[in-house]
């Protein structure tokens, strides 16, 4: 498999993201992806795709407590994508580029 990654290690292309690419993506983070982290990283795409723009944290998660489910907040996120760094590698989990206040 081969894409191409910018220097942050985001796509370049977002619309080469699948499902094998986002686990090749997660495997940086020792992460086993779930049908569970799919669901979230399509409404990581999907906030991309309607608002034009990488979500920062405190908005990711209002959105996914909307379109995912309640019961997410940032302790979960953190714990299940074994990252401390939320919206900068749910975004390159997802394809999209790095949100803006991200270093």
């Amino acid at each position: 498999m081969s894409f191409e990654l910018d220097q942050d290690g985001h796509l370049v292309d977002y619309t080469v993201w699948n499902e094998q690419v986002a686990q090749e993506l997660a495997n940086t983070l020792d992460l086993q992806l779930t049908p569970w982290h799919f669901e979230v990283l399509r409404a990581v795409r999907q906030f991309y795709a309607q608002f034009g723009h990488s979500p920062a944290t405190r908005p990711l998660i209002k959105f996914l407590m909307k379109t995912v489910s309640s019961e997410i907040n940032n302790a979960v996120l953190q714990e299940k994508f074994n990252t401390g760094l939320v919206a900068r590698h749910l975004s390159r989990l997802a394809g999209v580029p790095k949100p803006a206040n991200c270093l």
